[in-house]
């Protein structure tokens, strides 16, 4: 947990049995109003939705599906700094109740070696900025399309682990961070796996391979190409290659 007096901040958690997706729950709550610190939490999710619009889909109970209602004073640009905070919120929270350490791999999926753990997808409008997180708790066995490249808590433990205890911590580190924004950058380079490894970038304008080399202070991923050029990224999906 970061230097400095953690502030509890008053959370309301709505938890159900079934949602579409928990981040549009909370976007359209966001938009009537609703106050910073709504959570929405969800057995099963429909049309749960990850980066670039990909599904998200789990067995119900299976997963921690949560989506934060946070209203930071940020500029637009700086929007990432709130998935960072939230990406090293969750890494710490796994650690307390599951007793291991993920990783961090950019811009927001938490892994053990290179099989991911969790995913975060972050969504603005306006001053609301709502943040979905979808951790893998309790799995027996994962469909063969991801059976390689996923992981679970339960899995990484050796035991049973309490999602519910698992989002209390979350919260908790979540508003230890919260508090003080600028200063989450350090952390989420010192936890991301990502940092000195080979990488390829699929971006819309084409592949990116190199090596990431650095994080600017808004979140962007420095790669520097087989050129010795350094590159910012702003937006790609990042594949860990190994090297050659």
């Amino acid at each position: 947990m970061p230097e400095g007096e953690a502030i509890e901040r008053a959370h309301e958690v709505r938890w159900f049995d079934s949602l579409d997706s928990t981040n549009r729950y909370v976007l359209d709550e966001a938009r009537r109003g609703a106050p910073e610190g709504l959570v929405a939490v969800a057995d099963f999710q429909t049309a749960g939705r990850g980066r670039r619009g990909r599904g998200w889909v789990a067995p119900p109970g299976a997963s921690l599906l949560a989506s934060v209602l946070l209203r930071p004073s940020l500029a637009p640009e700086r929007t990432p700094l709130v998935s960072m905070a939230c990406g090293a919120a969750m890494a710490e929270a796994v650690t307390r109740v599951a007793g291991f350490t993920p990783g961090l791999k950019w811009p927001n999926d938490l892994v053990v070696g290179d099989r991911k753990l969790a995913g975060i997808l972050a969504e603005r409008d306006g001053d609301a900025v709502v943040v979905g997180i979808g951790v893998n708790v309790e799995w027996h066995e994962f469909p063969p399309e991801i059976a390689e490249t996923a992981t679970a808590c339960n899995l990484e433990a050796g035991h049973a682990v309490d999602r519910r205890a698992l989002l209390e911590a979350f919260l908790a580190e979540l508003d230890a961070r919260y508090t003080d924004l600028d200063a989450v950058t350090a952390e989420y380079r010192s936890r991301l796996d990502t940092l000195g490894r080979r990488v390829r970038v699929e971006r819309s304008d084409g592949a990116l391979v190199g090596r990431a080399a650095g994080v600017g202070d808004a979140g962007q991923l420095l790669v520097e190409d087989d050129g010795g050029d350094v590159v910012e990224v702003h937006v790609g999906d990042v594949v860990h290659l190994r090297d050659a």
